[in-house]
């Protein structure tokens, strides 16, 4: 990218106000600084600039790639159904997975990932372990059928991924590879200029046992982390829960009425106990249809992935299930439940001697039910979401609480894909064997919105250097004379020749005007040129990042600026380049 970048033919139509249906910062200002444009419900064109940014994401990402011994391939976006009916997922996945026939009424579907058929590519071609470790990338486009789109690139239907597979002879083998490519997703983050935590995580759809997600902290972020300072850090949905309910104790089981009583949050307040003293049920049938109730302490949400690893098959019931098992809303508890029906509860419980908890009768409530006394619990697990203050279970300290964006994530698969689709290699002793498998997914596009999301203020993006659509602007303050622009021009080549990359505004605009979009966009740094200034023989450069001025001799201007280049710029913790140093 050594071609100055000049405005006035740049497609970048930049808008004054924000758009109506954008709610967070990335949407609103990839719009605003003609970076994207909307062409459906979560379906983006990316205009020039915002394409440079992409390449750029991705530049890093092959890089760290590359450096790590993974190989890029490219593999067709439309994936046979036959190959997702060999896997099990064409009827597991869900209505996200958009599917099509052709005219020969052969069924296909757009890849919302590859472990498909990355599996089927290689299984009649890797056939020793002598040709393993292997892994293999590809960045491409991806597809989902959100049933609702929205926060711009952030759940898009159509968007651009790094998906990478690895196929391993043993566990040993897939954890180093593991382990190489964790270290490579943080290189990742910090290159991209990105506050991160990696989180402890759920596999989802993708399936296997052992997966971490690299989380960009985010307010706009859907998901709710946790951390410690020690290191720890989980999704809230993934993490342990080391709750601890309060213990209120009466002498004696007792029944309490509590009329108009239907929520936790009502009965604390008529008993003037904290929700951490009562006990929340949850009823549900597990996969052959036998009630089964949840307890979990009263300040806390049960876990629902949790619930269904504890009780397979488990699905909530409806009212008018609860109904049909004599059930009250509002009013379950352990004593006094349905023949036959299984009590789970969560492992918090256990050190609390009295529960306060519904009689299962409407308008009633139990305090001091004793657990083996009163009732019997059949099970105690892991049942919560977990929650800041929290204890952490690496050290016990209350966890901390944040919101995050998932920007990449790692897999370890196991032989769930080599296993359901035949992929086997000759072990040493010539045995076959399914290959042991890893998948590492990095969202391009989602990177994009997450560095916006953390890299902006009241006036626009302030991108880092190493992503930035390129790192100086030169704002002539007046165009078409024969001083300020020939001197621009003179500037942007000389500083194009010492290797940054350059834009020039030299539109027919008033100042205020290239002031607010070069802020807007974000360019790093900006060099400001007009006549006041040019007979002092100085210039202007403003870093986007601070806002900072600073008037700099003309002669001195490329010098100062090539030796910031010659010296990769200043270089933060984080190991983004910066500008700072030029105004120290």
């Amino acid at each position: 990218m050594t071609d100055i970048l000049r405005m006035s033919n740049l497609y970048a139509p930049t808008l004054k106000e924000d758009p109506a249906d954008a709610d967070i910062a990335s949407h609103r200002l990839l719009l605003r600084a003609g970076m994207i444009r909307k062409t459906a419900s979560g379906v983006y064109t990316f205009l020039p600039l915002g394409y440079r940014v992409l390449t750029k994401i991705e530049d890093i990402v092959r890089e760290e790639m590359d450096a790590i011994g993974s190989q890029e391939i490219m593999m067709p976006a439309l994936q046979p159904a036959e190959l997702w009916h060999e896997s099990g997922r064409w009827d597991d996945y869900g209505p996200e997975l958009m599917r099509l026939n052709d005219r020969h009424d052969h069924g296909f579907c757009l890849g919302p990932t590859h472990e498909e058929l990355i599996t089927a590519l290689v299984r009649n071609e890797l056939r020793s372990y002598k040709q393993l470790p292997c892994t293999l990338y590809q960045i491409q486009v991806k597809f989902r059928d959100e049933i609702r789109p929205r926060f711009g690139l952030l759940r898009s239907r159509e968007f651009i991924m790094k998906d990478a597979y690895s196929f391993n002879a043993d566990q040993e083998s897939l954890q180093r590879t593991y382990d190489d490519m964790s270290r490579a997703y943080g290189i990742i983050c910090d290159r991209c200029g990105l506050a991160y935590y990696p989180v402890e995580a759920d596999p989802g759809q993708i399936g296997g046992s052992v997966t971490t997600e690299f989380m960009a902290l985010a307010e706009s972020g859907e998901a709710e982390l946790v951390h410690c300072p020690c290191g720890y850090a989980a999704n809230t949905e993934a993490g342990e829960c080391q709750c601890a309910p309060t213990t209120y104790e009466v002498p004696a089981l007792e029944k309490v009425s509590t009329p108009g009583v239907h929520t936790i949050e009502d009965l604390a307040k008529f008993l003037g106990i904290p929700e951490s003293a009562t006990v929340k049920a949850l009823s549900g049938q597990d996969a052959e249809e036998r009630l089964v109730v949840l307890f979990v302490p009263g300040d806390h949400e049960l876990n629902e992935l949790k619930a269904v690893r504890e009780v397979p098959g488990f699905q909530l019931l409806t009212d008018e299930q609860m109904e049909g098992f004599g059930l009250h809303k509002g009013s379950m508890g352990p004593v006094g439940l349905p023949e036959g029906a299984r009590i789970v509860a969560d492992r918090s419980l256990q050190a609390v001697p009295q529960w306060v908890v519904g009689a299962n009768e409407e308008g009633y409530h139990y305090v001091g039910a004793r657990p083996g006394e009163d009732f019997a619990v059949d099970a105690w697990a892991d049942l919560c979401v977990v929650a800041p203050g929290d204890a952490c279970p690496e050290c016990g300290k209350p966890l901390q609480g944040a919101r995050g964006i998932e920007v990449s994530q790692v897999f370890q698969l196991g032989d769930k894909y080599s296993k359901a689709m035949g992929a086997t290699f000759a072990d040493e002793e010539g045995n076959e064997v399914p290959f042991t498998m890893g998948c590492y997914g990095v969202g391009i596009s989602r990177t994009l919105a997450a560095i916006v999301e953390q890299h902006n203020d009241e006036h626009g993006i302030a991108w880092p250097l190493s992503v930035a659509p390129a790192h100086v602007c030169i704002v002539p303050l007046t165009v078409g004379d024969d001083l300020v622009q020939p001197e621009a021009e003179r500037i942007a080549r000389e500083l194009v020749g010492i290797g940054f990359e350059v834009a020039i505004d030299d539109r027919d605009e008033r100042a205020g005007v290239k002031f607010a979009d070069a802020d807007l966009i974000g360019w790093p740094l900006q060099v400001v040129v007009g006549k006041r200034g040019l007979a002092n023989g100085t210039v202007e450069i403003k870093l986007r990042r601070t806002g900072e001025k600073k008037e700099v001799a003309l002669d001195a201007l490329t010098d100062l600026l090539g030796f910031a280049h010659r010296h990769k710029v200043a270089t933060s913790p984080a190991g983004v380049g910066r500008f700072d140093a030029l105004f120290n």
